[in-house]
Protein backbone atom coordinates (compact mmCIF):
# COMPACT_ATOMS: atom_id res chain seq x y z
CA UNK A 1 0.00 0.00 0.00
CA UNK A 2 1.09 3.82 -0.33
CA UNK A 3 -0.14 6.99 0.54
CA UNK A 4 -2.87 8.57 -1.36
CA UNK A 5 -2.22 11.07 -4.27
CA UNK A 6 -5.00 12.96 -2.84
CA UNK A 7 -3.40 15.59 -0.22
CA UNK A 8 -5.48 16.15 2.70
CA UNK A 9 -6.79 18.04 4.77
CA UNK A 10 -9.87 19.15 8.15
CA UNK A 11 -11.86 22.42 6.98
CA UNK A 12 -10.50 23.49 10.49
CA UNK A 13 -6.73 22.96 9.32
CA UNK A 14 -7.16 23.69 6.00
CA UNK A 15 -3.68 22.73 5.04
CA UNK A 16 -2.58 20.80 1.89
CA UNK A 17 0.43 19.03 0.52
CA UNK A 18 1.66 17.77 -2.75
CA UNK A 19 1.30 13.83 -3.37
CA UNK A 20 4.80 12.11 -2.63
CA UNK A 21 4.13 8.25 -3.16
CA UNK A 22 2.67 6.17 -5.96
CA UNK A 23 0.86 3.28 -6.01
CA UNK A 24 2.65 0.14 -7.46
CA UNK A 25 -0.84 -0.24 -9.89
CA UNK A 26 1.18 2.96 -11.74
CA UNK A 27 2.84 1.94 -15.02
CA UNK A 28 5.92 3.40 -15.56
CA UNK A 29 4.96 4.86 -19.10
CA UNK A 30 1.89 5.88 -17.86
CA UNK A 31 0.59 9.29 -18.84
CA UNK A 32 1.48 11.63 -15.79
CA UNK A 33 -1.53 13.62 -13.74
CA UNK A 34 -1.09 15.45 -10.35
CA UNK A 35 -3.84 16.18 -7.63
CA UNK A 36 -4.02 19.15 -5.55
CA UNK A 37 -6.93 18.47 -2.87
CA UNK A 38 -8.15 21.05 -0.56
CA UNK A 39 -10.17 21.08 2.36
CA UNK A 40 -12.94 18.34 4.23
CA UNK A 41 -11.83 14.47 4.03
CA UNK A 42 -15.17 13.90 1.30
CA UNK A 43 -12.91 15.71 -0.71
CA UNK A 44 -9.91 13.64 -0.68
CA UNK A 45 -12.76 10.76 -0.54
CA UNK A 46 -13.87 11.96 -4.38
CA UNK A 47 -9.78 12.84 -5.49
CA UNK A 48 -9.07 8.97 -4.47
CA UNK A 49 -12.24 7.74 -6.39
CA UNK A 50 -11.10 9.91 -9.55
CA UNK A 51 -7.64 8.73 -9.51
CA UNK A 52 -8.99 5.44 -9.40
CA UNK A 53 -10.58 5.47 -12.72
CA UNK A 54 -7.51 7.61 -14.20
CA UNK A 55 -5.44 4.60 -12.97
CA UNK A 56 -7.23 2.01 -14.58
CA UNK A 57 -7.32 4.07 -17.77
CA UNK A 58 -3.43 3.82 -17.54
CA UNK A 59 -2.44 7.16 -16.24
CA UNK A 60 0.15 7.71 -13.86
CA UNK A 61 0.23 9.86 -10.78
CA UNK A 62 2.84 12.36 -9.97
CA UNK A 63 4.05 15.21 -8.59
CA UNK A 64 2.75 18.41 -10.06
CA UNK A 65 6.30 19.30 -11.69
CA UNK A 66 5.64 16.41 -13.10
CA UNK A 67 2.18 16.03 -14.67
CA UNK A 68 0.44 16.92 -17.79
CA UNK A 69 -2.49 17.02 -16.09
CA UNK A 70 -2.99 18.69 -12.39
CA UNK A 71 -6.35 18.13 -10.91
CA UNK A 72 -7.50 20.78 -7.95
CA UNK A 73 -10.29 19.19 -5.59
CA UNK A 74 -11.54 23.10 -4.33
CA UNK A 75 -13.36 23.90 -1.19
CA UNK A 76 -15.06 27.34 -0.40
CA UNK A 77 -16.39 27.15 2.97
CA UNK A 78 -14.13 30.40 4.03
CA UNK A 79 -13.32 33.03 1.68
CA UNK A 80 -9.70 32.08 3.31
CA UNK A 81 -10.93 28.52 1.76
CA UNK A 82 -11.64 30.32 -1.50
CA UNK A 83 -7.70 32.17 -1.20
CA UNK A 84 -5.93 28.61 -1.22
CA UNK A 85 -7.96 27.19 -3.84
CA UNK A 86 -7.36 30.10 -6.24
CA UNK A 87 -3.83 29.79 -5.24
CA UNK A 88 -3.39 26.33 -6.03
CA UNK A 89 -4.97 26.89 -9.39
CA UNK A 90 -2.63 29.64 -10.26
CA UNK A 91 0.32 28.02 -9.06
CA UNK A 92 0.04 25.20 -11.61
CA UNK A 93 -1.33 27.40 -14.32
CA UNK A 94 2.00 28.62 -14.06
CA UNK A 95 4.28 25.39 -13.72
CA UNK A 96 6.96 25.66 -16.21
CA UNK A 97 5.48 22.62 -18.06
CA UNK A 98 2.07 23.82 -18.69
CA UNK A 99 -0.02 21.16 -17.60
CA UNK A 100 -3.88 21.74 -18.47
CA UNK A 101 -5.70 22.18 -14.85
CA UNK A 102 -8.85 20.66 -14.30
CA UNK A 103 -10.91 22.47 -11.29
CA UNK A 104 -13.64 20.57 -9.53
CA UNK A 105 -14.81 20.94 -5.80
CA UNK A 106 -17.24 23.56 -4.42
CA UNK A 107 -15.58 26.38 -5.52
CA UNK A 108 -15.76 25.06 -8.89
CA UNK A 109 -19.70 24.40 -8.04
CA UNK A 110 -20.14 27.84 -7.23
CA UNK A 111 -18.10 30.57 -9.58
CA UNK A 112 -17.48 28.67 -12.56
CA UNK A 113 -16.58 31.62 -14.65
CA UNK A 114 -14.39 33.01 -12.13
CA UNK A 115 -12.29 29.97 -11.81
CA UNK A 116 -11.76 29.95 -15.80
CA UNK A 117 -10.90 33.04 -15.79
CA UNK A 118 -7.79 32.05 -13.78
CA UNK A 119 -5.42 30.80 -16.66
CA UNK A 120 -5.96 29.82 -20.31
CA UNK A 121 -5.78 26.49 -19.66
CA UNK A 122 -8.30 26.56 -16.53
CA UNK A 123 -10.98 23.81 -17.43
CA UNK A 124 -13.59 23.29 -14.69
CA UNK A 125 -16.14 20.69 -13.91
CA UNK A 126 -18.39 20.64 -10.65
CA UNK A 127 -19.40 16.99 -11.65
CA UNK A 128 -17.13 15.20 -9.95
CA UNK A 129 -18.32 11.86 -11.49
CA UNK A 130 -16.96 13.30 -14.80
CA UNK A 131 -13.37 14.87 -13.84
CA UNK A 132 -11.58 11.47 -15.04
CA UNK A 133 -13.75 11.56 -18.47
CA UNK A 134 -12.23 15.66 -18.44
CA UNK A 135 -8.45 14.81 -17.83
CA UNK A 136 -8.74 11.63 -19.81
CA UNK A 137 -9.90 13.74 -23.01
CA UNK A 138 -7.21 16.86 -21.84
CA UNK A 139 -4.26 13.86 -22.43
CA UNK A 140 -5.37 12.44 -25.73
CA UNK A 141 -7.80 9.86 -26.88
CA UNK A 142 -5.95 6.38 -26.00
CA UNK A 143 -6.81 7.58 -22.45
CA UNK A 144 -10.28 5.58 -21.05
CA UNK A 145 -11.35 6.01 -17.50
CA UNK A 146 -12.49 2.63 -16.02
CA UNK A 147 -14.95 2.49 -13.11
CA UNK A 148 -14.35 3.54 -9.94
CA UNK A 149 -14.56 0.57 -7.41
CA UNK A 150 -11.60 -0.74 -5.98
CA UNK A 151 -10.29 -3.79 -7.17
CA UNK A 152 -7.14 -3.84 -4.91
CA UNK A 153 -5.89 -2.40 -1.75
CA UNK A 154 -6.12 1.07 -0.96
CA UNK A 155 -3.94 4.36 -0.99
CA UNK A 156 -4.18 4.81 2.56
CA UNK A 157 -3.55 3.07 5.61
CA UNK A 158 -6.67 3.71 6.51
CA UNK A 159 -10.31 4.05 4.22
CA UNK A 160 -12.37 6.52 4.13
CA UNK A 161 -15.27 4.96 2.87
CA UNK A 162 -17.78 8.35 2.08
CA UNK A 163 -21.95 7.63 2.62
CA UNK A 164 -23.16 11.09 2.32
CA UNK A 165 -23.11 14.07 0.82
CA UNK A 166 -24.64 17.58 1.34
CA UNK A 167 -26.05 19.68 4.04
CA UNK A 168 -29.52 21.30 4.99
CA UNK A 169 -28.31 22.99 8.58
CA UNK A 170 -27.50 26.23 6.47
CA UNK A 171 -24.89 27.61 9.40
CA UNK A 172 -24.63 31.23 9.22
CA UNK A 173 -20.91 31.31 8.13
CA UNK A 174 -21.17 28.37 5.79
CA UNK A 175 -21.71 27.68 1.87
CA UNK A 176 -21.38 24.45 1.67
CA UNK A 177 -25.37 23.77 1.25
CA UNK A 178 -25.21 26.10 -1.57
CA UNK A 179 -22.47 24.45 -3.13
CA UNK A 180 -23.48 20.88 -2.31
CA UNK A 181 -27.19 20.87 -2.07
CA UNK A 182 -29.04 18.99 0.36
CA UNK A 183 -28.12 15.97 2.39
CA UNK A 184 -28.19 12.59 0.13
CA UNK A 185 -27.14 9.16 1.46
CA UNK A 186 -25.25 6.00 -0.57
CA UNK A 187 -27.45 3.34 -0.50
CA UNK A 188 -26.75 0.62 2.14
CA UNK A 189 -25.76 -2.15 0.13
CA UNK A 190 -23.77 -0.09 -1.74
CA UNK A 191 -21.55 0.78 1.38
CA UNK A 192 -21.71 -2.41 2.52
CA UNK A 193 -19.76 -3.87 -0.82
CA UNK A 194 -17.34 -1.54 -0.92
CA UNK A 195 -16.25 -1.84 3.07
CA UNK A 196 -16.90 -6.15 2.18
CA UNK A 197 -14.15 -5.18 -0.59
CA UNK A 198 -11.83 -2.78 1.10
CA UNK A 199 -11.42 -5.62 4.38
CA UNK A 200 -10.63 -8.18 1.96
CA UNK A 201 -8.35 -6.15 0.09
CA UNK A 202 -6.92 -6.05 4.13
CA UNK A 203 -7.39 -2.92 5.27
CA UNK A 204 -7.66 -2.74 9.15
CA UNK A 205 -9.40 0.79 9.77
CA UNK A 206 -12.44 2.52 7.64
CA UNK A 207 -13.59 6.24 8.74
CA UNK A 208 -16.95 7.19 7.51
CA UNK A 209 -17.01 10.11 6.04
CA UNK A 210 -19.74 12.63 5.34
CA UNK A 211 -20.79 16.30 4.85
CA UNK A 212 -22.93 15.94 7.45
CA UNK A 213 -22.42 12.42 8.48
CA UNK A 214 -25.29 12.11 11.10
CA UNK A 215 -28.63 12.77 8.34
CA UNK A 216 -27.20 9.18 7.13
CA UNK A 217 -30.49 7.66 6.10
CA UNK A 218 -31.10 4.52 3.54
CA UNK A 219 -34.23 3.46 3.52
CA UNK A 220 -34.75 3.79 7.03
CA UNK A 221 -31.21 2.99 7.73
CA UNK A 222 -29.68 5.63 10.33
CA UNK A 223 -26.18 6.09 11.01
CA UNK A 224 -26.63 3.79 14.11
CA UNK A 225 -28.12 0.92 11.59
CA UNK A 226 -25.08 1.74 9.54
CA UNK A 227 -22.06 1.44 12.10
CA UNK A 228 -23.58 -1.52 13.26
CA UNK A 229 -23.51 -3.33 9.54
CA UNK A 230 -20.55 -2.19 8.40
CA UNK A 231 -18.83 -3.42 11.76
CA UNK A 232 -20.43 -6.82 10.98
CA UNK A 233 -17.96 -6.77 8.03
CA UNK A 234 -15.35 -8.09 10.33
CA UNK A 235 -12.96 -3.99 9.98
CA UNK A 236 -10.90 -4.17 13.22
CA UNK A 237 -10.91 -0.61 13.58
CA UNK A 238 -13.87 1.39 12.76
CA UNK A 239 -14.40 5.54 12.87
CA UNK A 240 -16.38 8.14 12.47
CA UNK A 241 -14.68 11.38 10.16
CA UNK A 242 -17.47 14.07 12.01
CA UNK A 243 -20.45 14.30 14.28
CA UNK A 244 -23.09 17.09 14.97
CA UNK A 245 -23.64 17.10 18.64
CA UNK A 246 -27.22 17.01 18.20
CA UNK A 247 -26.65 13.33 16.41
CA UNK A 248 -25.23 12.07 19.47
CA UNK A 249 -28.09 10.51 19.84
CA UNK A 250 -29.16 7.60 23.02
CA UNK A 251 -28.96 5.06 20.38
CA UNK A 252 -25.66 5.93 18.43
CA UNK A 253 -24.03 5.75 21.75
CA UNK A 254 -25.58 2.54 22.48
CA UNK A 255 -24.34 1.14 19.21
CA UNK A 256 -21.06 2.50 19.69
CA UNK A 257 -20.72 1.49 23.06
CA UNK A 258 -21.57 -2.13 21.97
CA UNK A 259 -19.52 -2.27 19.02
CA UNK A 260 -15.64 -3.88 19.73
CA UNK A 261 -14.03 -1.88 16.47
CA UNK A 262 -15.71 1.12 17.34
CA UNK A 263 -12.51 3.85 17.63
CA UNK A 264 -12.56 6.06 20.85
CA UNK A 265 -12.63 8.70 19.23
CA UNK A 266 -15.11 11.37 18.19
CA UNK A 267 -14.96 14.99 16.40
CA UNK A 268 -17.81 17.07 17.48
CA UNK A 269 -17.98 20.43 16.50
CA UNK A 270 -18.32 23.12 19.18
CA UNK A 271 -17.41 26.04 17.11
CA UNK A 272 -18.32 28.85 20.41
CA UNK A 273 -18.77 28.14 24.21
CA UNK A 274 -21.30 31.16 23.85
CA UNK A 275 -25.18 30.93 23.65
CA UNK A 276 -25.61 33.84 22.44
CA UNK A 277 -22.89 33.40 19.78
CA UNK A 278 -24.01 29.85 18.61
CA UNK A 279 -27.77 31.43 18.06
CA UNK A 280 -26.30 34.08 15.56
CA UNK A 281 -24.32 31.10 13.61
CA UNK A 282 -27.80 29.03 13.75
CA UNK A 283 -26.03 26.67 15.01
CA UNK A 284 -28.87 24.07 16.91
CA UNK A 285 -28.25 23.81 20.06
CA UNK A 286 -26.64 25.48 23.28
CA UNK A 287 -24.21 24.80 25.61
CA UNK A 288 -26.02 23.19 28.34
CA UNK A 289 -27.13 20.69 25.26
CA UNK A 290 -23.45 20.26 24.60
CA UNK A 291 -22.26 19.74 27.50
CA UNK A 292 -25.12 17.03 28.40
CA UNK A 293 -24.45 15.38 25.01
CA UNK A 294 -20.84 15.06 25.49
CA UNK A 295 -21.63 13.86 29.41
CA UNK A 296 -23.29 10.98 28.08
CA UNK A 297 -20.92 10.27 25.17
CA UNK A 298 -18.12 10.12 28.21
CA UNK A 299 -20.96 7.35 30.07
CA UNK A 300 -20.87 5.79 27.02
CA UNK A 301 -17.03 5.63 26.02
CA UNK A 302 -15.33 6.44 29.15
CA UNK A 303 -11.72 6.09 27.32
CA UNK A 304 -12.97 8.81 24.26
CA UNK A 305 -10.90 11.49 23.39
CA UNK A 306 -12.63 14.08 21.76
CA UNK A 307 -11.88 16.79 19.07
CA UNK A 308 -13.80 19.61 18.26
CA UNK A 309 -13.99 22.99 16.00
CA UNK A 310 -13.75 26.68 17.75
CA UNK A 311 -14.19 29.43 15.75
CA UNK A 312 -12.54 32.83 16.55
CA UNK A 313 -13.82 35.84 15.81
CA UNK A 314 -17.24 35.82 14.53
CA UNK A 315 -19.08 38.71 14.04
CA UNK A 316 -20.02 40.74 17.12
CA UNK A 317 -18.16 38.53 19.00
CA UNK A 318 -17.88 40.08 22.62
CA UNK A 319 -14.31 39.66 24.40
CA UNK A 320 -16.87 38.39 26.88
CA UNK A 321 -18.40 35.94 24.44
CA UNK A 322 -14.51 34.67 23.66
CA UNK A 323 -13.88 33.88 27.15
CA UNK A 324 -16.41 31.82 27.34
CA UNK A 325 -15.72 29.85 24.61
CA UNK A 326 -11.88 29.34 25.90
CA UNK A 327 -13.51 28.39 29.27
CA UNK A 328 -15.96 25.93 28.06
CA UNK A 329 -13.13 24.10 26.01
CA UNK A 330 -11.40 24.09 29.37
CA UNK A 331 -14.08 22.83 31.12
CA UNK A 332 -15.09 19.95 28.87
CA UNK A 333 -11.31 19.07 28.65
CA UNK A 334 -11.33 18.22 24.80
CA UNK A 335 -8.53 16.31 23.47
CA UNK A 336 -7.77 19.01 20.88
CA UNK A 337 -9.05 21.75 19.12
CA UNK A 338 -9.09 22.25 15.68
CA UNK A 339 -8.99 26.68 16.24
CA UNK A 340 -9.57 29.16 12.84
CA UNK A 341 -10.01 32.46 12.34
CA UNK A 342 -13.65 33.38 11.01
CA UNK A 343 -13.35 34.27 7.28
CA UNK A 344 -16.65 36.12 5.61
CA UNK A 345 -17.57 33.50 2.93
CA UNK A 346 -19.25 36.33 0.28
CA UNK A 347 -23.30 34.78 -0.27
CA UNK A 348 -23.34 33.77 3.61
CA UNK A 349 -25.85 35.49 5.95
CA UNK A 350 -22.72 35.80 8.75
CA UNK A 351 -20.83 37.96 5.93
CA UNK A 352 -23.08 41.13 5.54
CA UNK A 353 -23.27 40.91 10.08
CA UNK A 354 -22.69 44.39 11.40
CA UNK A 355 -19.55 44.60 14.07
CA UNK A 356 -17.34 42.45 12.10
CA UNK A 357 -14.71 41.40 14.72
CA UNK A 358 -11.18 43.16 13.51
CA UNK A 359 -8.60 40.97 11.63
CA UNK A 360 -5.98 41.42 14.63
CA UNK A 361 -8.09 40.61 17.21
CA UNK A 362 -9.53 37.32 15.63
CA UNK A 363 -5.90 36.54 14.92
CA UNK A 364 -5.27 37.24 19.09
CA UNK A 365 -8.19 35.24 20.00
CA UNK A 366 -7.36 32.93 17.65
CA UNK A 367 -3.57 32.58 18.79
CA UNK A 368 -5.14 32.44 22.47
CA UNK A 369 -6.87 28.91 21.64
CA UNK A 370 -4.49 27.46 20.01
CA UNK A 371 -2.14 28.01 23.15
CA UNK A 372 -4.87 26.16 24.70
CA UNK A 373 -4.87 23.42 22.23
CA UNK A 374 -1.18 22.66 22.90
CA UNK A 375 -1.88 22.21 26.64
CA UNK A 376 -4.84 19.80 26.33
CA UNK A 377 -2.95 17.96 23.79
CA UNK A 378 -0.16 17.41 26.37
CA UNK A 379 -2.76 16.74 29.14
CA UNK A 380 -4.29 14.42 26.83
CA UNK A 381 -0.87 12.36 26.12
CA UNK A 382 0.09 12.33 30.18
CA UNK A 383 -3.36 10.75 30.72
CA UNK A 384 -2.15 8.02 28.36
CA UNK A 385 1.79 7.48 29.21
CA UNK A 386 2.30 3.76 30.08
CA UNK A 387 -0.89 3.00 28.77
CA UNK A 388 -1.22 -0.25 26.06
CA UNK A 389 -2.47 1.06 22.79
CA UNK A 390 -2.76 -0.66 19.34
CA UNK A 391 -0.82 1.84 16.79
CA UNK A 392 -2.26 1.65 12.56
CA UNK A 393 1.36 2.03 10.79
CA UNK A 394 1.06 4.89 8.22
CA UNK A 395 4.74 5.03 7.54
CA UNK A 396 7.96 2.88 8.07
CA UNK A 397 11.24 4.53 7.41
CA UNK A 398 14.88 2.84 7.91
CA UNK A 399 16.87 4.51 10.29
CA UNK A 400 20.94 3.97 11.31
CA UNK A 401 19.61 2.02 14.30
CA UNK A 402 16.69 -0.11 12.11
CA UNK A 403 13.31 0.82 10.97
CA UNK A 404 10.45 3.23 12.91
CA UNK A 405 7.37 2.53 12.14
CA UNK A 406 4.46 5.94 12.78
CA UNK A 407 0.77 6.22 12.65
CA UNK A 408 -1.65 6.64 14.67
CA UNK A 409 -3.73 4.93 17.75
CA UNK A 410 -7.44 4.06 18.22
CA UNK A 411 -7.69 7.63 20.16
CA UNK A 412 -5.95 9.41 16.95
CA UNK A 413 -2.68 9.86 19.00
CA UNK A 414 0.25 9.98 16.98
CA UNK A 415 3.01 7.43 17.31
CA UNK A 416 6.33 6.60 16.54
CA UNK A 417 8.17 3.40 17.70
CA UNK A 418 11.27 1.11 16.26
CA UNK A 419 10.51 -1.95 15.59
CA UNK A 420 12.21 -4.70 13.86
CA UNK A 421 9.59 -5.09 11.33
CA UNK A 422 6.53 -3.38 10.64
CA UNK A 423 4.29 -2.83 7.15
CA UNK A 424 1.99 0.21 5.72
CA UNK A 425 -1.51 -0.86 7.06
CA UNK A 426 -0.82 -3.72 9.97
CA UNK A 427 -2.32 -2.61 13.47
CA UNK A 428 0.88 -3.33 16.31
CA UNK A 429 0.93 -3.08 19.50
CA UNK A 430 2.92 -0.78 21.69
CA UNK A 431 3.25 1.08 25.14
CA UNK A 432 2.84 4.68 25.07
CA UNK A 433 5.86 7.36 26.25
CA UNK A 434 6.26 10.69 26.07
CA UNK A 435 6.18 13.18 23.43
CA UNK A 436 9.34 14.33 21.86
CA UNK A 437 8.08 17.25 18.94
CA UNK A 438 4.49 16.42 18.32
CA UNK A 439 5.06 12.74 17.97
CA UNK A 440 4.18 9.84 21.27
CA UNK A 441 7.51 7.85 21.80
CA UNK A 442 6.58 3.71 22.08
CA UNK A 443 7.70 1.02 22.65
CA UNK A 444 6.43 -1.80 20.68
CA UNK A 445 5.28 -4.87 22.69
Amino acid sequence: MAESFASSSTQAGQTDRPPTARSPREAPSGLPVAFRTLGCKVNQVESEAIGVELLGAGCRVVDEREAAVVVVNTCTVTAEADHKARKAIRHAARLPQRPVVVVTGCLAALEREAVEALGERVVVEADKEAVAARVAAALGPETRPAPSTRTGPPFHARAMLKVEDGCDAFCAYCIVPHARGGPRSVPLPDVVAEAERLVEAGVNEIVLTGINLGRYDSDGTDLPGLVSVVAHTGVRRLRLSSIEPQDLTAELLDVLARTPATCPHLHVPLQSGSDAVLARMCRTYDMPEYESRIAALRHALPEVAISTDVMAGFPCETADEAAATYEACERIAFARLHVFRYSARPGTPAADMPDQVPAEERARRAARLRGLDQRMRAQHVERRIGRRASLLVERVETRPDGLYATGTTEDYLKVGCACDEARIGQVIEVRLGGAENGTVCATRL
